[in-house]
């Protein structure tokens, strides 16, 4: 019993942990602070595999049957299965932010390029357009 206990708590702990690091990735992305994102990345990772290598272990213990109707063993499952859902939500809702963050990226980037192509582009006498690097910004006086 003891032993399942404290993996229930390791597990509890694990998901309370992802709950923190997905604010801070929640924060990071609205802040656009691109290497904290990649650093929580990694951490949300670490825990993401802790709980499942931990979930495989409960699976695997000879008291699991415990899990479903011991008054103690319990709650604490709920209580992790709640956390985790709500986790996964987060990591949803953050997903979803980091692809309109990147949809926004690539719109500024395309309209940047392409306002550039505009500021070197000049015509020829023959009426044909030419894109030029300088535009008179190389005069030697």
């Amino acid at each position: 019993m003891a032993a399942i206990l404290s993996l229930l708590e390791f597990q509890l702990n694990n998901a309370q942990e992802l709950t923190k690091v997905l604010e801070q990735e929640r924060l990071a992305i609205a802040n656009r602070v691109s290497k904290d994102i990649e650093s929580i990345a990694k951490q949300k990772i670490t825990l993401i595999e802790q709980l499942q290598n931990t979930d495989e272990r409960v699976r695997r213990h000879p008291d699991v049957e415990r899990l479903s109707n011991d008054p103690e063993l319990s709650p604490l499952v709920t209580q992790i299965r709640a956390i985790v859902s709500e986790c996964q939500q987060a990591n949803d809702i953050n997903g979803e932010a980091l692809q309109r963050a990147q949809l926004s990226f690539n719109k500024l980037n395309n309209l940047m390029q392409q306002s550039q192509g505009k500021l070197g582009m000049t015509y020829t006498a023959e009426g044909q357009t030419k894109n030029v690097t300088t535009l008179g910004t190389n005069i030697k006086a």
